[in-house]
């Protein structure tokens, strides 16, 4: 496109002098009035030509100014403030914590016991050591509210598979659900959402039980699908109450 913009410049240019030659030659030569009068007109359309491509080159060198830069347009990026190692590892976190609830949403104590040590070896592999790194100024407070957090809900994930019965697993899940709520936001972890929801009747008609969720479908952990009063008719019971959402603007100034 750069190259027709100077032709556009130059060709024009070129009939002119040519012109001006042509011109003092055929004065000399007494040329006829009809052959100057071609002359002037092919001129005249050489300085309009001129004009027009002197516009286009210097005052709209990418093209019209109604179009569009050719090509697609840049895919969206997104950067994380933490590394790959860490989110991933909190990613383990959050994998063996669904697998745990959604086995309790199936009155499933096997598979509550097996995610919730996962969780528990998830939590003890947490890459928190990166966080001393980070240079803004309440890091160091950061990283030790993590180490705490972190600590707390491995203590109330081990508390989940070492009770018996479903209802102390459930009640051992709440205090989970809380500490890992706050580790999630402590850290601003950015790869994905994380809807906190509530059961308002998780423990009685007046207690609510809290648990986290990667979508804002509801299936209640608390009352689960085969409750020995309301079989699976509380399954849907409860609603998001906040978010947890970090994800970062990505680098064309769009959000995910």
């Amino acid at each position: 496109m750069k190259i027709l913009d100077i032709l556009a410049v130059i060709l024009p240019l070129i009939l002119i002098i040519f012109g001006f030659l042509r011109a003092g030659d055929q004065n000399a030569a007494k040329a006829s009035t009809r052959i100057k009068t071609l002359n002037g007109l092919t001129m005249l359309i050489a300085v309009v030509l001129l004009l027009i491509g002197g516009v286009r080159y210097f005052f709209f060198p990418g093209g019209s100014s109604g179009s569009h830069a050719s090509g697609p347009k840049p895919l969206p990026i997104k950067v994380s403030k933490h590394s790959d190692l860490f989110n991933n590892s909190v990613g383990n976190v959050l994998d063996a914590y669904y697998n745990m609830t959604e086995a309790f949403v199936n009155w499933d104590s096997v598979g509550v016991n097996k995610h919730g040590t996962e969780l528990v070896n998830a939590l003890d592999d947490l890459k928190t050591e990166e966080l001393k790194n980070d240079t803004t100024r309440d890091a160091q407070t950061i990283y030790l509210t993590t180490v705490d957090m972190a600590g707390y809900a491995k203590t109330d994930a081990s508390n989940v598979v070492q009770q018996t019965s479903l209802d102390k697993k459930r009640e051992a899940l709440n205090a989970l659900t809380d500490n890992l709520r706050n580790l999630f936001i402590t850290v601003k972890y950015d790869r994905a959402k994380i809807y906190y929801q509530e059961c308002p009747m998780a423990f009685g008609d007046d207690k609510p039980g809290y648990w986290l969720s990667k979508t804002k479908e509801v299936r209640n952990p608390y009352l689960g699908n085969k409750h020995p009063a309301h079989n699976d008719d509380m399954l849907t019971c409860g609603e998001p109450k906040d978010t947890i959402n970090f994800i970062p603007v990505d680098t064309t100034g769009q959000t995910k």
